[in-house]
Order: structure tokens, then C-alpha cells, then sequence
């Protein structure tokens, strides 16, 4: 597993490289990769954290693409619903996604639920102390929920993994 955003790297590559992936990822599917859009990913990509909506409202604002709430929750809607973001459920906040789309025919209109977003099941490490986030991948029948869920016949169609901690930073700072 590869905690990226613990690890040190080239973070402008990063960046570049995910809305690289963005463009292309839209352009495959005719969606509009608007100003906005770009500009609400690039902001989660930067802070490598999760980020409520109205944190991402007052950047915006700040820089004149929006100062109402609907700007920032359609965007992030939009980046969510492409597999480019996720929505962190136990922080009510987003993270831009770590893993590459992998392309047109995924999602909630091709029979997949949103949690898989884009093909794989995320699971996150949450710093408790500097709220970054790291993402990995988890399955949907992975270890003891996945056998409980078998024994009782049960199909798994959308697992949410979030684990709150220490990063390396936080941990060796006694954070």
C-alpha cells in the first residue's frame, strides 16, 4: 500500500499529472471539465486533506468563481460522481482521489454504485492531527465483513472505509 500523501513527492507532478487524467477523463466522456470544476480538484489535490465544502466555498470566493454554496456543491458533486473526488463520510468533507480514472463505463449510470466510484473500493487513513488523507484500495469482500456477509448470503454492493490515526508526521511530532 502507498500512502501518498504521507510520503514525500513531487507534489506539483502530482497535481499535474491528476488533472491531466481529469481532462482526459472528461473529454473521453464529452463532460465539461468547466473552471470551476478544474479549480475545486485542484484545491482538493493541493491540500492532500479533507476539506469541507465551504473551505473550498471561501477559496473559491476569494478568487471570484463563486460565492454561494451551490457553486462549490456542484462541483464537487460532478468530481464525486466521475470518480475524481471523494466524500468522506465521517469528516462531512472531500478528498481529491488518489488513484487514476480508469475510464469511460464506470459509475452510477453503468450499474455501479458511487462508492466504487471509479472501479476500485477506497479505503482511507484520516490524520487526526493535520487532516490528511491517504487513500488505498480495499474490496468489497475483503476479510471478516466479507466472510460474515457470505455466510448470511449477503452481496456487498457498496463498502465506506475510513481510518482515523496518526500520520508519520503528526505521530513523530506527538500530535
Amino acid at each position: 500500500m502507498t500512502a501518498l500523501a504521507f510520503d514525500r513527492h513531487n507534489h506539483d507532478r502530482c497535481i499535474a499529472g491528476a488533472l491531466k487524467r481529469a481532462e482526459t477523463h472528461c473529454g473521453a466522456r464529452r463532460l465539461q471539465f468547466t473552471a470551476t470544476r478544474r479549480r475545486v480538484l485542484e484545491i482538493l489535490l493541493q491540500e492532500h486533506r479533507a476539506m469541507g465544502a465551504y473551505d473550498i466555498l471561501a477559496v473559491l470566493s476569494s478568487e471570484g468563481l463563486g460565492s454561494q454554496p451551490p457553486a462549490a456543491y456542484r462541483a464537487l458533486d460532478f468530481l464525486v460522481r466521475e470518480g475524481l473526488a471523494h466524500r468522506i463520510e465521517g469528516l462531512n468533507a472531500y478528498a481529491a482521489c488518489a488513484l487514476p480514472v480508469h475510464g469511460p463505463g464506470h459509475g452510477p449510470e453503468h450499474g455501479q454504485e458511487d462508492a466504487s466510484d471509479h472501479g476500485h473500493v477506497p479505503a482511507f487513513l484520516i490524520c487526526r492531527g493535520c487532516k490528511a488523507v491517504a487513500e488505498t484500495e480495499t474490496g468489497l469482500a475483503q476479510g471478516r465483513l466479507g466472510a460474515a456477509a457470505r455466510e448470511a448470503g449477503f452481496s456487498v454492493e457498496r463498502v465506506v472505509v475510513e481510518a482515523e490515526g496518526l500520520c508519520p508526521g503528526c505521530a513523530g511530532a506527538g500530535a
